[in-house]
C-alpha cells in the first residue's frame, strides 16, 4: 500500500516539475533554438547542439518558475491556473525559487560553454520574461511587445550560437518570430478574456475582443508573412531561402492570415482557438522549411 502511495507521490512529483517548468512551452523553444542553430551552423557540433537544447530549456524553465511564483495568488483566481502546483498547494515558493534559480546557473553556465553571446541573450530573455513582461501584465496590454521580445530571442539564439556573432541573420529570425507572437498571443488572450480578467490581466490591445483587436491581428499577420519571406530575395546574409521554400512559407502564410480575418468577421472563440492552433502549426512548419530548405541547395 505504502509503495503504491510513493509511486503515485512520484508521479505527482514529476507532473509538478512539468508543469512549474512549463514542459510542452519550453521543448517549443528548444525546438526553435536547435532550428536557429541548423540555419547557422556550418558543420553541425552534436556537443553544441545537445548543450543549446539543456540550456535552453532550463532558460525557459526559470523562467516559467519565476513568473509562476510571481503570479501565484492570480493563478489562484483563474481557472486554467488554479490547479498549478503553487496555488494548489502542492508545491511551495521556496521549492519553485530553487528550482528557479538552479536552472538559472545551469542555463547561464552551459550556454556561455557554448559562448559567451549566447549566454548573454539566454540572461536578456530571463531578465525581460521576469522583471519587465511579467509585472506588466496586470497594467497594460503592451506588456505583450515587451514579452514579444524575449519570446523572439529563442530562434536567433541557435544562430548565434552557431556563429557567435548577431549579424542580419539572426535578427531577420528574430523579427519573424517577433511579429508572429502578436496573432498567437492576442488569440489565446482573445478566447481566455474571461479568464484573463479575473485574473485582472490585460492581453488586448485594444482591452476587449473587439474589431480593433482583430485588425491588429491581421497586420501583424502581415507582417510576419512578409518578414519570413525576406531571405528570398537574398538581402538577407548567410540567411537563404529558395523560391519554393518562400512559397510554401506564403502559402502557410495565407492560411494564418485567413484565420484572422474570419476573427475578424466572427468574433468567437471558437476561431480564436481555430487562429491560434494555425499560428503554432506556421511557426513550426516555417522552421522546418528553413531547415530542410538549406541542407537542399
Amino acid at each position: 500500500m505504502s509503495s503504491t502511495k510513493s509511486s503515485i507521490l512520484k508521479a505527482s512529483a514529476i507532473t509538478d516539475f512539468k508543469e512549474i517548468t512549463k514542459m510542452g512551452l519550453s521543448i517549443s523553444v528548444v525546438f526553435s533554438a536547435i532550428a536557429g542553430y541548423l540555419l547557422g551552423a556550418e558543420t553541425i557540433n552534436f556537443t553544441t547542439l545537445t548543450l543549446l537544447a539543456f540550456g535552453g530549456y532550463f532558460m525557459v524553465g526559470a523562467s516559467n518558475a519565476y513568473n509562476q511564483i510571481i503570479e501565484r495568488d492570480l493563478d489562484a483566481l483563474m481557472d486554467r491556473t488554479k490547479n498549478r502546483p503553487i496555488p494548489a498547494g502542492r508545491m511551495s515558493v521556496n521549492m519553485a525559487f530553487f528550482i528557479a534559480t538552479s536552472f538559472t546557473v545551469a542555463g547561464l553556465v552551459t550556454l556561455y560553454i557554448i559562448n559567451p553571446k549566447t549566454a548573454m541573450y539566454g540572461a536578456i530573455s530571463i531578465f525581460l520574461y521576469t522583471s519587465v513582461y511579467t509585472p506588466l501584465k496586470t497594467k497594460t496590454s503592451l506588456a505583450v511587445f515587451v514579452g514579444a521580445l524575449p519570446g523572439a530571442i529563442p530562434f536567433m539564439l541557435g544562430w548565434v550560437a552557431a556563429r557567435n556573432n548577431f549579424g542580419i541573420e539572426p535578427g531577420t529570425l528574430f523579427a519573424i518570430q517577433f511579429f508572429w507572437q502578436f496573432p498567437h498571443f492576442w488569440a489565446i488572450g482573445w478566447f481566455l478574456h474571461e479568464d484573463y480578467k479575473k485574473g485582472g490581466f490585460f492581453m488586448l490591445p485594444t482591452g476587449k475582443p473587439d474589431k480593433g483587436t482583430a485588425v491588429q491581428i491581421i497586420m501583424y499577420s502581415v507582417w510576419t508573412i512578409i518578414a519570413s519571406v525576406i531571405p528570398v530575395f537574398g538581402v538577407t546574409g548567410d540567411l537563404k531561402l529558395s523560391i519554393v521554400a518562400a512559397v510554401l512559407v506564403f502559402l502557410l502564410g495565407l492560411v494564418m492570415l485567413f484565420y484572422a480575418f474570419k476573427l475578424f468577421r466572427a468574433r468567437s472563440v471558437k476561431v480564436a482557438k481555430q487562429l491560434m492552433l494555425s499560428s503554432v502549426f506556421y511557426i513550426t512548419m516555417l522552421q522546418i522549411i528553413y531547415v530542410v530548405d538549406k541542407f537542399l541547395r
